[in-house]
C-alpha cells in the first residue's frame, strides 16, 4: 500500500519505544501514513520511569523542521514534548515558515511515572503563544489542570477547563478522561460551536504507556487524510482502545500499548 498522507512529528524520543517519537512513528505507519521527525529531546527511560533528559539545540530542532518540510511538505504536524521556552520559540518560528494548516498539539508535561517534562516558563509561553496557532490541543486531565489552574473531578469540570482553553485562543480542545476514577471513560471534544462526549468502558490494565502520544498521532493521521477533526478524535480513540486491549505486558512498570493493533499480517514466516 502507498501512504495516504505525510505527517511531521515534533517531539521527544523515548528509548523504551512505548511513547514519544517512537510511538508516533509506529502509530502513523500503522494507520497508513508517512512519518517524518524533528526530535526535541532524547529521554533515557523505560516502563518504570525517566532516568534523564538530553535536550536538542533549539536551532537544530528548527533545522530539522524546515529542511525536512522544504523537501517533503507535511499534510499535518503533530507536536509533543517541548521542554523549554527556547524550544517553543524555535518551533513557533519554524511553523510560521512552513505554513502547515493542520497542527495537533499534545501538551506533554508529566511522564507516566510522574517525572516533570517541561518547565514553568515554557508552560506560560505555550499558553500565551502556541495554543492559538494549532488546530487542536489534546491534554489529559493533569495537563488540563496545569494549563487552566483548575481542579478536574467531573465531566462538567472537564468542559469548564476546555472552555478556559478556548478563551486562551485554542480553536478545538480534546480532553482525555482516563485519569478520572470511573468505570466509563469520557473524553470530551469542545469548540465554540459544539461539545462531543466519547464514552468507552475502562480497560483494566497497567499497560498504558504512550497512550497520549499515540492518540494525538492517530488524530493527526486521520485529520491529514481528510476526516473532520471531530471524526478524527472518534477514530483515534477507537484505535487507542484497541491498542490498550491487546495488553502486551512488556516491562516491569507501565508497559506499552500495541501499535500494531490496526494491522493484520497474513504472511507466513518460515
Amino acid at each position: 500500500m502507498k501512504p495516504k498522507s505525510k505527517i511531521l512529528i515534533i517531539a521527544g524520543s523515548d528509548s523504551s519505544g512505548g511513547a514519544g517519537i517512537q510511538a508516533d512513528i509506529k502509530t502513523i505507519t500503522s494507520l497508513g501514513s508517512f512519518a517524518m521527525t524533528a526530535i526535541t529531546a532524547v529521554t533515557i527511560q523505560n516502563t518504570t520511569g525517566v532516568k534523564s533528559i538530553v535536550s536538542i539545540d533549539p536551532k537544530e530542532i528548527s533545522n530539522q523542521i524546515e529542511f525536512t518540510s522544504k523537501d517533503i511538505k507535511p499534510d499535518a504536524v503533530k507536536i509533543g514534548m517541548l521542554h523549554s521556552t527556547k524550544v517553543i520559540k524555535s518551533v513557533i518560528h519554524s511553523l510560521d515558515l512552513i505554513k502547515v494548516k493542520k497542527i495537533i498539539l499534545d501538551p506533554v508535561m508529566i511522564a507516566k511515572g510522574g517525572a516533570k517534562l517541561i518547565d514553568d516558563k515554557a508552560i506560560q509561553l505555550l499558553k500565551a503563544k502556541l495554543i492559538r496557532k494549532v488546530s487542536l490541543i489534546t491534554p489529559n486531565i493533569p495537563e488540563a489542570e496545569i494549563l487552566t489552574k483548575t481542579k478536574i473531578k467531573t465531566k462538567e469540570d472537564m468542559i469548564f477547563a476546555a472552555s478556559i482553553l478556548i478563551e486562551l485562543g485554542a480553536k478545538n480542545v480534546f480532553i482525555k478522561g482516563g485519569h478520572l476514577n470511573s468505570t466509563v471513560v469520557q473524553d470530551i471534544f469542545v469548540n465554540k460551536k459544539e461539545i462531543l462526549i466519547i464514552k468507552n468502558r475502562r480497560i483494566t490494565t497497567n499497560n498504558t504507556h504512550g497512550t497520549g502520544c499515540t492518540l494525538s498521532s492517530a488524530i493527526s493521521t486521520f485529520y491529514a487524510c481528510g476526516k473532520t477533526l471531530k471524526r478524527s478524535c472518534e477514530l483515534a480513540t477507537k484505535y487507542v482502545n484497541n491498542s490498550i486491549r491487546s495488553n502486551l505486558n512488556y516491562g516491569k512498570g507501565h508497559g506499552p500499548i500495541n501499535h500494531l493493533s490496526s494491522i493484520i499480517i497474513d504472511k507466513k514466516y518460515k
